[in-house]
């Protein structure tokens, strides 16, 4: 079955960075647009940031642009998040997600000093 599996979370300083994974199993990965949100405590899914299939293409929200950069390796079926200059609004469950909806369990982001 289609299983997605973030890791890679933790506690942070402000500044700091985190890089989280996503293992994919179960759908041709390299065939889907793969996506990254997050939830911070009391408020609704927040879209982060998107790769096509291949890679050519990233996308960022306006919250995260030029601080995280997506990434994904076809050959191991992962996608990742690399978290630089880490603020506490991007306090956070992130998940991972491909472009039919499914979605993992979510990895906590903790930015606090």
């Amino acid at each position: 079955q289609v299983q997605l599996v973030e890791s890679g979370g933790g506690l942070v300083q402000p500044g700091g960075s985190l890089r989280l994974s996503c293992a994919a199993s179960g759908f041709r990965f390299s065939d889907y647009v793969m996506n990254w949100f997050r939830q911070a405590p009391g408020k609704g899914l927040e879209w982060v940031s998107s790769i096509t299939s291949g890679g050519g293409t990233t996308m960022y929200s306006d919250s995260v642009k030029g601080r995280f950069t997506i990434s994904r390796d076809n050959r191991k079926n992962m996608l990742y998040l690399q978290m630089n200059s880490l603020k506490p609004e991007d306090t956070a469950v992130y998940y991972c997600s491909n472009s039919d909806g499914t979605r993992g369990q979510g990895t906590q982001v903790t930015v606090s000093s």
